[in-house]
């Protein structure tokens, strides 16, 4: 089951997955949302691909081609951009974003790196090179903090 805000705006060419999620003032550009996945409030998602079970939290604006794997969380106030040297007129340098990655809220993600599968990014964060998998990384600009097993060991025992 899909369920839409009224308040959402889809323009033409956008794809819902079975159970997608949008939220109020959610507005989408020919981007392809995979099932389960939820955009909450006030959330942009230009042409891009977003993968299954993914949750991107409110006021979160993901640029052009952005492509992003399944199981991937978004906080909110997150920027992914994918401009480099702006204004560059359509010459874009994407984000990619693998399964299973956490990007805190209020990070700004630059245009061209690659967040790879299971890294962890901190709240506030600026990333400006790609992310080796299952790391954690955290500042401005962002760097390398502890281990995802470590991170999830802390969570786990609220440390």
């Amino acid at each position: 089951m899909l369920f839409r805000s009224p308040m959402a705006r889809l323009r033409p060419g956008t794809v819902l997955g079975d159970g997608c999620k949008l939220g109020n003032f959610v507005e989408t550009k020919n981007a392809v949302i995979g099932q389960g996945s939820k955009a909450n409030h006030l959330a942009y998602i230009g042409d891009a691909v977003i993968g299954d079970d993914c949750k991107i939290q409110g006021s979160v604006y993901i640029s052009d081609k952005t492509i992003i794997g399944n199981n991937v969380f978004i906080g909110p106030g997150s920027v992914i951009t994918n401009d480099k040297y702006p204004p560059s007129g359509g010459d874009w340098s994407p984000v990619f974003v693998e399964n299973d990655v956490v990007i805190g809220g209020n990070c700004t993600i630059i245009a061209g790196v690659i967040l790879s599968q299971g890294c962890v990014i901190g709240a506030g964060s600026v990333v400006t090179k790609n992310i080796p998998s299952n790391e954690v990384w955290a500042g401005n600009p962002a760097t390398f903090m502890m281990s995802r097993d470590e991170y999830e060991n802390r969570r786990e025992s609220h440390e």
